[in-house]
């Protein structure tokens, strides 16, 4: 009876070992979720994976230009009297980061992972504003300061509240 119970428990252990194996199989299988970015507005906010790249690869000029047209992103309202605040996870302002404005650099490339702007700058046509909604961009260098390189971008639609 010893042998027949040894050998179930034998079996057992093989095929728990099996599943296992097979389920760390199916989970390296899957996409890593790219780091986030947030924009907040008073007690609002709106957080986005990458919208394009993220995963700390150069993004080539023609893809920029293709995810800086991209129109359909997340939004938030903004009343030009308001502080707009924008977060980055802990890597991407390790490989710095700066903000775009309609595809624009309206920031210089920084390290922290936070940074406010007025609101009233996204309506300003002196920084290239036009109308009353603006595309925002959170562009990842490659850690550079002197780089013009993105290796992420993520970007938010910023409507006027008037």
């Amino acid at each position: 009876m010893t042998t027949l119970q040894s050998s179930v428990r034998r079996r057992r252990a093989v095929a728990a070992a099996g599943a296992v194996s097979a389920g760390l199989l199916l989970l390296s299988a899957c996409d890593q979720p790219t780091p986030m970015a947030t924009v907040t507005v008073g007690s609002d906010s709106v957080s986005s994976e990458a919208t394009c790249g993220g995963e700390g690869k150069v993004l080539e000029t023609a893809e920029i230009q293709k995810c800086l047209q991209d129109d359909s992103v997340e939004s938030i309202t903004v009343n030009p009297d308001d502080t707009v605040r924008f977060g980055v996870d802990p890597e991407v302002a390790d490989e710095r980061w700066t903000i775009l404005m309609n595809g624009q650099q309206l920031t210089d490339d920084t390290d922290n992972t936070y940074r406010t702007v007025p609101g009233s700058v996204f309506f300003n046509a002196q920084y290239g504003a036009q109308g009353d909604s603006t595309l925002v961009t959170i562009k990842a260098g490659d850690g550079k300061d002197d780089s013009e390189e993105a290796t992420g971008l993520w970007s938010f639609k910023l409507k006027k509240d008037d």
